[in-house]
């Protein structure tokens, strides 16, 4: 295979690949090869794999488990050196830089496809006006706050902040009148700390990057978020760039932080606590246009070059249908926001309405910027909150300078 250009993760995977003393064949006929993340394959996967190969007779899916920590980077190993897999699971922020390596193969939507999905989410996995993975896992995140500490400081408990403003007066009021730190802040040199900015940003109508490949970073609704995240720091745990959002997570646990913004993970686990906790939808910016949150989704994605494109596109929508999906997605304790709306999903809200936040911000959401280096871009956008958090540079002037540093990687 012959990649002319060689971004990001795909020049660091040619780089790993040299040390390589074996390289993966090509995949069988017949078989669809599937690096798998984790460490067992999931029941619901186990179940209709053996149901697909049922109806396909001569076909074998062949997931191969690989830790989380190297799973994506083995499938882009492999892709690069002109040895593929089938198909593999990859962060859906990783399409742009494999289509434009060539190593993907689209995976058009028809507009019934499209609108099967909650609004937005075809987005996580577009570059160009087309489809380059199908998703299997999506993630949003809500506003967690302790009751108690509320109550402590005087403020209602029952009453989260539904703006910026309200928010960061209550981390003020929260530290000042308990000691507690009142915002858990992510700043860290790590992915989701970018994530976390993110979710400031769609929830206050900006946008880093447009449908058309313009940067758009500089821009009032992105200047106003940027503003609000150093505020609010004043108000956070002490020195939040040594802190990502699990950390932060890990304090809020233990009661030392009076509000984070957190996906499903922290209802599961804050249930087996004592905390008097409260979920809500992510507090507003001034340009909102209603509830917003970033739109993660993880792929699944089809190589080039294994002779066996078109059926393993064929079992990626399968697996990820409507049918199986809600299946897969809706388990106990499996933790991820439901891809499309359903009766089981209006179900399962009923049942456990802690979901209903996670939900309820998708409408305005918006996906992972797509850029053919996500890693420079990701670096970027943490330089730029780092530099503002830290007071090392003032948010106009770390903005504009992001903006520009953007334009090589999109």
């Amino acid at each position: 295979m012959s990649i002319t250009i060689k971004t990001g993760l795909v020049a660091l995977a040619l780089l790993s690949s040299t040390g390589l003393t074996a390289i993966t064949a090509h995949a069988a006929d017949k078989e669809i090869s599937w690096i798998y993340c984790g460490d067992s394959i999931d029941p619901i996967h186990q179940k209709y794999i053996k149901v697909w190969e049922e109806k396909n007779a001569g076909w074998k899916v062949s997931p191969e488990l690989v830790p989380w920590a190297q799973c994506q980077d083995k499938a882009t190993t492999l892709a690069a050196a002109g040895t593929p897999v089938s198909m593999a699971y990859v962060g859906s922020r990783t399409l742009k830089e494999f289509a434009e390596n060539d190593l993907i193969v689209p995976v058009p939507m028809n507009d019934d496809e499209k609108k099967a999905y909650y609004p937005n989410i075809v987005d996580t996995v577009t570059s160009g006006g087309t489809q380059w993975g199908v998703p299997i896992a999506f993630s949003t995140k809500a506003l967690y706050w302790n009751k108690d500490l509320f109550k402590q400081a005087g403020l209602d408990p029952e009453k989260p902040p539904q703006t910026w403003e309200e928010e960061i007066a209550d981390a003020k009021i929260i530290k000042e009148k308990t000691g507690v730190p009142g915002f858990g802040l992510s700043a860290k040199t790590f992915d989701n700390t970018m994530h976390q900015f993110m979710h400031w940003v769609y929830t206050n109508n900006g946008k880093v990057i447009d449908a058309d490949g313009k940067i758009t970073l500089d821009s009032p609704e992105v200047l106003a978020a940027l503003k609000a995240y150093k505020d609010i720091a004043a108000f956070a745990e002490e020195g939040p760039t040594a802190y990502e959002q699990n950390e932060v997570r890990a304090i809020f646990l233990d009661g030392k932080v009076a509000m984070i913004q957190a996906g499903s993970g922290a209802a599961d686990r804050l249930k087996k606590t004592k905390i008097n906790w409260g979920i809500a939808p992510l507090p507003l910016g001034p340009s909102a246009k209603g509830q917003g949150t970033l739109l993660i989704t993880d792929s699944l994605v089809i190589f080039k070059g294994t002779g066996v494109e078109d059926k393993a596109t064929e079992f990626a929508r399968y697996i990820t249908s409507p049918e199986i999906q809600p299946e897969y997605e809706l388990q106990g304790g499996a933790g991820l926001t439901p891809l499309r709306p359903s009766a089981k999903v209006d179900e399962f809200v009923k049942n456990d309405p802690s979901w209903k936040p996670l939900i309820d911000g998708i409408n305005y959401g918006g996906p992972e910027p797509l850029f053919k280096d996500y890693k420079g871009f990701q670096n970027v956008m943490i330089d730029m909150i780092q530099s503002v958090v830290t007071g090392k540079a003032e948010a106009e002037a770390a903005l504009k300078k992001a903006a520009a540093d953007l334009e090589q990687y999109k």
